[in-house]
């Protein structure tokens, strides 16, 4: 019974159909290619396995932070025991906000050490390079590439059915590590071929040319995701759920004799928040509050399926004012 239990527990640790899960198996092979990486890295004397080892430890950092998060969220949203009762009361605005922050430092962190790398990688090419042992290069790069490889279909078959923003993120961290290593791979194949040949000169400098190269490269690809992140850090209004709210709230106006309405949106992380004011004319006949909540009904119905992830309130009142 005991190992029945282990079992389990195990399947429901390292699980492909939840985000938890996902991101548990991400870290596991992470930390097992950056001890890899820094342990060959030192053996063959590469700085440039050395940067990816220290690169992976940096992500699995980084994606155990994320693994907070996701459940600090699910436990504010999903779970109806005293743990989920006492987050709720004690934030009660929820932990969304934290989604883009870790993304946003996720993103900075990795530009950081790349751009780190590549300095090092210029005043090592400027001193005159650096000799290596190849043949242990070699097994690390090939090693790394297939294990970045199985890693980064793994994720984003799952993350085809969960949809997870932190899950997105580290599928392309992965493809970015495999592209790294690819092309380490390939310059410690010349740099291995062209020993005890004429161009056997430049074989020191194999190492921090593909590295500098290779930083140059990866430098700007997580731009994307710190732009978003600041985006929703400061607020800033999605056009095309804005535009979806107002026309919603446009037809609820003119369906239910309202004078108009302010609608203000926002996207943090994966939730949604929406506050929709609308201004009821201050001679129009009262209602009863079940008819203003099958309104309420109504309006959010027509903006989308509820979910955990989404905010809502709607507010009707006769003073401009509470609107402004």
């Amino acid at each position: 019974m005991p190992s029945l239990r282990k079992t389990f527990d195990l399947r429901k640790t390292f699980d492909l159909r939840d985000e938890s899960g996902v991101l548990r198996i991400s870290i596991a092979i992470t930390v097992s290619i950056a001890v890899f990486g820094i342990a060959f890295g030192l053996l063959s004397g590469s700085f440039s396995i050395l940067f990816d080892g220290i690169y992976s430890l940096v992500d699995a950092s980084m994606s155990l932070l994320a693994l907070a998060v996701v459940r600090l969220i699910r436990t504010y949203t999903h779970e109806a025991s005293s743990a989920g009762r006492r987050l709720r009361e004690r934030f009660t605005v929820g932990f969304w906000h934290l989604e883009p922050m870790v993304l946003g430092l996720n993103g900075i962190l990795l530009m950081g050490v790349s751009a780190y790398a590549f300095f090092n990688a210029v005043t090592l090419l400027l001193d005159g390079g650096r000799e290596l042992e190849f043949g242990l290069a070699i097994v690390y790069a090939l090693v790394t590439v297939i294990a970045c490889t199985v890693a980064a279909l793994l994720e984003w078959r799952a993350n085809r059915r969960i949809r997870s923003d932190f899950i997105r993120l580290d599928v392309h961290s992965w493809l970015m590590s495999g592209g790294i290593t690819t092309a380490l791979l390939v310059a410690f194949c010349i740099g291995y071929g062209v020993e005890g040949t004429r161009y056997a000169w430049l074989s020191p400098y194999v190492d921090p040319a593909i590295l500098a190269l290779v930083c140059l490269v990866i430098i700007p690809l997580p731009i994307g995701t710190v732009k978003q992140a600041l985006a929703d850090i400061l607020l800033v209004t999605p056009a095309g759920l804005k535009a979806h709210v107002d026309s919603v709230a446009t037809a609820a106006v003119a369906r239910h004799g309202l004078l108009s309405f302010r609608a203000y949106v926002a996207k943090v992380g994966r939730a949604q928040q929406i506050e929709l004011y609308f201004i009821v004319p201050a001679e129009a006949p009262a209602r009863r509050i079940g008819e203003w909540d099958a309104i309420r009904d109504e309006i959010g119905q027509a903006i989308g399926p509820d979910s955990p992830d989404r905010w809502l309130t709607i507010i009707f009142t006769g003073d401009r004012e509470w609107a402004d």
